[in-house]
């Protein structure tokens, strides 16, 4: 169907609210269209019963409420009989008019009441009943809603959805018309959050000037906030100059003028590295958490326990109670946890990461210390769980997320609420970015011990900075990297190619006695048809594996597009391990056709929905969270999914924020590890083809690791220690808290990584 085809206007007085969303405005409504009642959705913004609306939009069907209205655009019409107006004002729209007085009101002034009341409110006097004081009220109130439609009116004239006028009208109140003409960039304000490149829109239709300070200054954040997706935390004064220019085709005066403006204001920040003359800029959230990290590991230093307790003989108890022996440098993990309170736990696969872990937990609830372990992906949390035998639980979840009107997380847990624990230890450190770790340290207490557990060769956080490899290399706090491959380790050969990729080398590609196969493909579709073989049929009919198809083995990619990427590769494998049939049902989303039976992946937090697990509720489901389909009622508008035994209930509008997950990135797979990996290696994707990349992968595996593709790519990958380039001043920040003489030498092999 063409575009304008599916786009129709239905006209009509709301009979009925069912649903309102105060804080974007989302509605479903029943509409009286001359006699014939439409349910209509949408984003409409603050209507009430009685109101007469234009809808723009398409019909739809609801699989559990039916045929629907869904509106992309409104357009207001005040009720103009009697008979609406009275509904209209007796559904609450104005505080202080109910069902009785408004009809009084009505009576007085029939079809011109609310013309009265916006003109010449104070005639209500008129009404029997209505006192000055109640007046005052009544007129007070009427003028506050007439503003607010009048601002929504206004910004839906130029295309502005009523959800943003709704929230500048909550921060600016009546003068948000006039500020938002004067300076339209306001709406890229946090508490509106609207993009910047549609208040460009909306600023040129304002014939606001290219080099207004408003719109540079506007700019500016715009660009230090897309960085942030790109991982910097702060960017280079000579950069955000050249790129602003740039961008905004504007003269350095201009630049320069609204960047001190924006100084002056508060809202960035400068930092000048030491021994450097070159200026780094900061929205402010990121330099005060970039700031808080240095001052706070600062005091807690100050706050580590200073004792002479026997660490050896609490070692050596410790072994005796574990059964096993330790090495050299565990032994320097678990007396420098306990006796300082602050310790990074490094080291690659086979290191003996997890035995030392256990040791120092079990040394510190042995002395009566309350314990608890988080990771910053609800898989890394039970990973953890699973490998310690404690409870993990996510950071978010530990520290009681919570959200404000607009959709912004905060923390219960804070310096005025801490943490109840003695330790923390908090695992996959690579994956936390500096922003989450502010938060977390602002929850504990300063006496609390912190033990973070990381693989610093890893990637680094989705979010923005590159924490863990910051707090090791400026020498903040003691570092213990484990090197030693435990001899059951050395049997992998898994362990032993990701170490020789970790140092440079090239894997062992040739032996295929072991856990580790290299299969040389130079074509797409060959390698395609391999991985598909191996998938569906080949590894599954093994013997000495029997894996399932779909809960044991997993595809990671570097990326998401192309032939070999995540998407194609995860229709391919849908269709021949989930192929449709007359009794399987199925459900579209943008990107895909989901069944019954379907491997998924939950794409963003959710810690609102729901969910059962062994008689026992608890909510959340988080970002690569994998789960199976387990059925789809299209009736209900429901999908059963099993998350690892975590059964939740989807409505099938919320289906959006899942993927099939036959193939997932490799970012979306730190922090998990799975039986069985392949992982195809064709094809440019330069900007992912570097080694941290490669190991990442390849440490996802446990049992076995399959890669198809060819040496000269693997060569290149591993070749490329380009360590992400992220812009950041908390090394120096660090660094520069400390002196000579309690600074961790970053060149002492025992004691850190190198």
């Amino acid at each position: 169907m063409a575009e304008e085809e599916a786009i129709h206007q239905i006209e009509g007085t709301v009979e009925h609210i069912i649903y309102k969303n105060e804080i974007n405005g989302y509605v479903i409504v029943e509409l009286d269209c001359e006699g014939e009642i439409v349910t209509a959705t949408g984003e409409l913004g603050d209507i009430e019963e009685g109101e007469r609306l234009s809808l723009f939009g398409e019909f739809v069907s609801h699989p559990r409420f039916g045929p629907q209205f869904r509106a992309e655009s409104c357009e207001r019409k005040l009720p103009n009989t009697a008979e609406s107006i009275q509904r209209y004002l007796a559904s609450g729209v104005i505080k202080g008019i109910g069902e009785a007085l408004a009809e009084k009101i009505v009576d007085v002034f029939g079809a011109r009441t609310l013309e009265v009341m916006e003109s010449d409110p104070m005639r209500l006097l008129e009404v029997r009943g209505m006192t000055p004081k109640k007046c005052e009220q009544v007129a007070a109130e009427a003028k506050h809603i007439f503003a607010l439609r009048g601002v929504i009116s206004y910004f839906e004239a130029y295309g502005i959805k009523s959800r943003y006028a709704m929230r500048a009208f909550r921060v600016w109140g009546e003068a948000c018309r006039d500020k938002l003409t004067e300076n339209p960039y306001l709406l890229c304000h946090e508490e509106v959050g609207l993009g910047f490149r549609a208040v460009e829109e909306f600023a040129h239709e304002l014939h606001i000037p290219k080099e207004s300070g408003y719109r540079v200054g506007a700019g500016i954040l715009h660009i230090l906030r897309h960085n942030l997706t790109l991982g910097h935390t702060c960017l280079p004064l000579d950069r955000l100059a050249d790129t602003a220019m740039k961008f905004l085709e504007v003269s350095e005066t201009a630049f320069y003028n609204a960047y001190q403006a924006q100084r002056r204001d508060g809202t960035i920040v400068e930092y000048i590295k030491s021994g450097s003359a070159r200026e780094f800029v900061y929205l402010k959230e990121y330099y005060d958490a970039e700031r808080f990290i240095t001052d706070r590991i600062d005091v807690m230093r100050s706050f580590g326990p200073q004792d002479n307790r026997d660490f050896d003989k609490m070692i050596a108890e410790a072994e005796q109670s574990s059964g096993m022996t330790y090495a050299a440098l565990q032994k320097e993990a678990i007396r420098s946890a306990l006796a300082r309170g602050l310790l990074i736990l490094t080291g690659g696969p086979g290191t003996g990461k997890t035995t030392t872990l256990n040791a120092i937990i079990s040394c510190f609830e042995k002395e009566g210390h309350t314990v608890m372990i988080a990771a910053p992906t609800g898989r890394a949390a039970k990973r953890v769980s699973d490998l310690t035998g404690y409870d993990a639980k996510t950071i978010h979840r530990l520290l009681e997320v919570q959200f404000d009107p607009m959709g912004n997380q905060k923390f219960t847990h804070n310096e005025e609420n801490p943490l109840k624990c003695d330790v923390l230890v908090v695992d996959e450190m690579s994956m936390v970015d500096v922003l989450l770790f502010s938060h977390l340290l602002r929850a504990i207490r300063l006496g609390c011990r912190v033990i973070l557990v990381g693989d610093s060769d890893q990637l680094p956080s989705v979010g923005a900075g590159n924490l863990l490899q910051n707090l090791i290399v400026s020498g903040c706090m003691p570092v213990v990297a484990l090197k030693e491959i435990f001899r059951q380790a050395q049997q992998s050969v898994i362990v032993t190619n990701a170490h020789r990729i970790v140092h440079g080398e090239m894997p062992d590609l040739l032996r295929k006695d072991n856990d580790f196969f290299f299969f040389h493909r130079t074509e797409f579709e060959p390698a395609a048809s391999l991985l598909i073989d191996l998938v569906v049929k080949r590894l599954p009919a093994a013997p000495q594996y029997k894996f399932d198809p779909t809960h044991d083995i997993q595809v990671i990619c570097p990326s998401r597009r192309g032939t070999l990427g995540v998407i194609e590769l995860n229709k391919m494998l849908q269709a021949r391990l989930n192929p449709p049939t007359a009794d399987k049902a199925q459900v579209r989303s943008p990107l895909y056709e989901f069944r019954e039976g379907d491997k998924v992946m939950q794409t963003k937090n959710n810690y609102d929905i729901t969910w059962t697990k062994d008689g026992e509720n608890g909510e959340g489901i988080f970002n690569g969270d994998i789960g199976h389909i387990k059925s789809i009622n299209r009736r209900r508008g429901e999908a059963i999914i099993d998350f690892e035994g975590r059964i939740t209930v989807y409505p099938t509008m919320m289906m959006e924020q899942l993927e099939l997950a036959y193939a997932i990135t490799v970012h979306k797979s730190q922090g998990s590890e799975f039986e069985a990996v392949i992982i195809p290696l064709l094809g440019k994707f330069e900007k992912l083809s570097y080694r941290n990349l490669l190991y990442t992968a390849v440490t996802r595996a446990k049992r076995l690791l399959i890669i198809i593709g060819t040496p000269q790519k693997i060569e290149q990958m591993v070749q490329n220690n380009r360590r992400t380039n992220r812009y950041s001043c908390l090394r120096d920040m660090l660094e520069q808290s400390m002196t000579t003489e309690n600074r961790h030498d970053p060149d002492d092999p025992e004691s850190i990584f190198d």
